[in-house]
């Protein structure tokens, strides 16, 4: 013989969360979310900063050869200026760096970026106006395959290719070499990374050799 069955308990009308209690519960513990991230992003800003500009700084020295010191110049209205640019936030500011070496100037360390195989190729190149040859070239952030696209800055065959070179560069694949000025033999299997270094060089001191030069100029006695 089978059991009744129980009745159905009904739910106490106070029992259940308000949708709008609901709601704001979500809404709240959202916000502290946020809160906590935003708190978090804020402290570990300077730390974030002092290590990038470690970075470039380790990357200018190295880009123009050890040089005793350098000077950081400002990209403002055409010309080459000592102060930054006014409304204009510091880490937005245009600059480029005049390395100097027994009181004279041995070149400027320049960054330039360009769209690569995967995502944007930064980098930081040393440039002789008094020469037109190139100092030197260094990977500043990529995230180029690794195994191939990552040559770029792990192949120091390719690296020290930049070093001591006339511009404008002009890529060449293994073994098409004609000895021309400014040639620099692409990575097999990383063209399109090789290609967007040289690029990405050509375009800057396309668009800065004048401002170089005409600094040069004024900085005669």
């Amino acid at each position: 013989m089978s059991e009744p069955m129980s009745e159905p308990h009904a739910v106490e009308p106070g029992s259940m969360t308000s949708p709008g209690r609901l709601v704001a519960t979500l809404g709240g513990l959202g916000a502290f979310a946020g809160l906590l991230i935003v708190l978090a992003f804020g402290a570990t800003q300077p730390a974030i900063r002092a290590h990038r500009a470690a970075v470039l700084a380790e990357a200018i020295t190295e880009v123009l050869g050890e040089p005793e010191r350098y000077d950081t110049l400002y990209v403002v209205g055409g010309s080459l200026v000592t102060t930054p640019p006014q409304g204009v936030p510091l880490e937005d500011a245009e600059t480029v760096f005049l390395g100097y070496r027994d009181g004279a100037p041995v070149g400027f360390a320049i960054r330039a970026a360009k769209a690569g195989f995967q995502d944007t190729i930064s980098l930081l190149f040393g440039y002789d106006p008094a020469t037109s040859r190139l100092l030197g070239m260094k990977v500043l952030e990529s995230k180029e395959t690794p195994g191939l696209g990552d040559k770029i800055y792990k192949d120091m065959r390719f690296v020290g290719a930049f070093r001591d070179v006339e511009v404008p560069l002009l890529g060449v694949k293994a073994g098409g070499e004609k000895g021309l000025p400014g040639e620099i033999v692409m990575i097999t299997g990383a063209t399109i990374s090789s290609r967007t270094i040289i690029k990405a060089i050509n375009t800057e001191l396309e668009r800065l050799r004048p401002v170089l030069s005409t600094y040069k100029q004024e900085s005669k006695p």
